[in-house]
């Protein structure tokens, strides 16, 4: 079945808070990256704001296809257009709510933070979500 806008919201904010959290530890505390901080869950509260508003226009292009679903292929170019977004957003423009310093964060540590954060959420979403919730496909995403 294909996802509902609120499951699709749902089965965001359920990975972003869980996986997302886990693969943004290790960052927070120093482990990898320049420098141990909050901003990488800074970063990760934006991705899943920003992808809240991003997931209103993916489901009405998903309306527009003959089976009505999003295949895996349209998700990675939806995770680069949201990496492009994001990363204007926090390191160019500096319009965030909570300003993040430009010189805190390196381009490079934000792409390897946002790439991990990213690919452990997809393959989570293909994998983990599907075992651990049987039913959620065929709830139109929602786990609740």
């Amino acid at each position: 079945m294909t996802p509902t806008l609120f499951g699709r919201w749902q089965t965001r904010l359920l990975l972003l808070v869980t996986v997302g959290v886990l693969v943004s530890l290790p960052f927070a505390v120093g482990l990898i990256g320049n420098a141990p901080g909050i901003i990488y869950f800074w970063i990760l509260t934006y991705v899943a704001i920003f992808g809240l508003g991003w997931d209103v226009l993916y489901n009405y292009l998903q309306k527009f296809r003959w089976d009505r679903d999003w295949p895996a292929a349209y998700q990675l170019f939806a995770g680069i257009w949201e990496f492009i977004f994001v990363f204007c957003g926090v390191k160019i423009f500096g319009f965030l709510p909570i300003p993040i310093p430009k010189e805190e964060l390196p381009p490079t540590v934000f792409f390897i933070h946002y790439t991990i954060v990213w690919l452990a959420v997809f393959i989570s979403s293909q994998s983990l979500m599907r075992i651990i919730f049987p039913r959620w496909r065929f709830r139109g995403g929602e786990w609740l």
